[in-house]
């Protein structure tokens, strides 16, 4: 039951980040570029504050660190700037695609292969996910941003596959937001340009970095070593339905019987691979 909660918190956690991403963006307050600078600046002061309150101690000089920060890094210029040109929908279903077939492929090559049933409900899942998501109307995807958008899903994929080593969660969470903040600065500012932030924006920001990032990551590694990489792909399907869930109930979002079906799907195809049946 305890590693349920975690799961569910975390879950909830990266649906937040999508919400305040949302937010900020959608109303002008902040640019993509902007947000993910000061969400990685916040979320290492945070991280790095609660580490030196626990144990002082953070372990920059790790070869996980090559691993961990880099693929973070990946993970927040390629969905940033993917978010430039791709619909909001079709990145989202681009990213978690990719984080499931990722997942899949190494834990596969590793000799975890997943069950029939686990596929299958990965299948259902991610079929759920593409109904809701995909664009109404005619769908133009632009090339550069696609790529960008897989580049984040393979980064997201291997932050959470390297996650299931790491002896200390949070601090290891610390020391990769760290490492990770200049190697994501630096390409999206020499890419984007201007910087166009307002104090809303700064504020949505740092909520996003600090809490719904920085602490959900800490706590995503924590759970990671206790759940199978193919659950720990399939349970992910779940953040874009919570996100839109919380759209309805938070800013007023239509819920359509589009949306209510294909989260049915979403959920019954998490349940079919993660639940374990019991023999008659």
């Amino acid at each position: 039951m305890r590693l349920f909660l975690l799961t569910t918190l975390t879950m909830c956690a990266f649906a937040a980040n999508s919400i305040l991403n949302r937010l900020a963006i959608d109303s002008g307050a902040s640019d993509p570029a902007g947000f993910a600078i000061i969400r990685v600046l916040s979320g290492a002061m945070v991280l790095t504050g609660l580490v030196w309150l626990k144990s002082g101690r953070l372990p920059l000089c790790n070869r996980r660190r090559l691993a961990g920060a880099g693929s973070l890094s990946l993970y927040m210029i390629g969905f940033s700037i993917a978010y430039l040109t791709l619909d909001a929908g079709l990145g989202a279903l681009i990213l978690f695609g990719v984080v499931q077939i990722t997942m899949f492929a190494v834990t596969s090559l590793t000799g975890n292969a997943p069950t029939a049933r686990q596929m299958g409900g990965a299948a259902i899942a991610l079929m759920g996910l593409a109904y809701v998501l995909w664009p109404s109307g005619a769908v133009q995807v632009d090339p550069i941003g696609a790529a960008l958008m897989t580049a984040a899903g393979v980064g997201w994929a291997v932050y959470s596959l390297v996650g299931r080593f790491e002896p200390d969660a949070l601090a290891g969470t610390a020391a990769n937001f760290v490492i990770a903040l200049p190697v994501t600065a630096l390409p999206l500012m020499l890419t984007v340009g201007d910087w166009q932030m307002s104090g809303a924006g700064y504020l949505l920001a740092a909520l996003s970095g600090g809490v719904t990032s920085g602490m959900g990551y800490a706590v995503w590694y924590r759970v990671l070593p206790q759940l199978a990489p193919s659950t720990a792909a399939v349970v992910q399907l779940s953040v874009p339905i919570i996100a839109i869930l919380a759209g309805v109930l938070l800013l007023g979002e239509d819920a359509s019987l589009r949306l209510i079906f294909g989260a049915a799907l979403v959920l019954g195809g998490i349940a079919l691979a993660v639940l374990r049946l019991k023999p008659r």
